[in-house]
């Protein structure tokens, strides 16, 4: 007995054999710094006031066909938050944490609890 393929089967039998051949993704090193990351991904779904000026910009201003520029804004503060918080996970977690003593402290109360500290007038 045959099997019979539909238009919706073949297609996702042709997206899953391209995707099946796909190059695998070789690691290199990146020379960004951290700046450059965080500018990065601070424009990459709202571009830059300069960008933002040409007339298929204001076109989608109008009509939101690739988005609206306050969403894309919100997406673009949501990446930066996700990398500014992975930078600072990163950051505390790649050294033991290093405990030392408090220095001796000379005084035994505050300023505000001392009898000497009211305003001469």
């Amino acid at each position: 007995m045959p099997i019979k393929f539909n238009r919706f089967s073949g297609i996702l039998l042709a997206i899953a054999a391209v995707a099946g051949f796909q190059a695998s993704a070789i690691a290199q090193p990146s020379n960004h710094t951290l700046a450059d990351l965080f500018e990065q991904t601070m424009f990459t779904s709202d571009p830059d006031f300069f960008q933002n000026r040409s007339f298929g910009r204001q076109f989608d201003w109008l009509l939101g066909t690739n988005g609206f520029p306050d969403n894309e804004i919100n997406r673009d503060a949501k990446r930066t938050d996700d990398l500014y918080r992975a930078a600072l996970e990163q950051q505390v977690s790649s050294d033991p944490v290093i405990r030392t003593r408090d220095l001796p402290n000379p005084y035994r109360t505050s300023v505000l609890e001392s009898n000497k500290s009211s305003n001469p007038k």
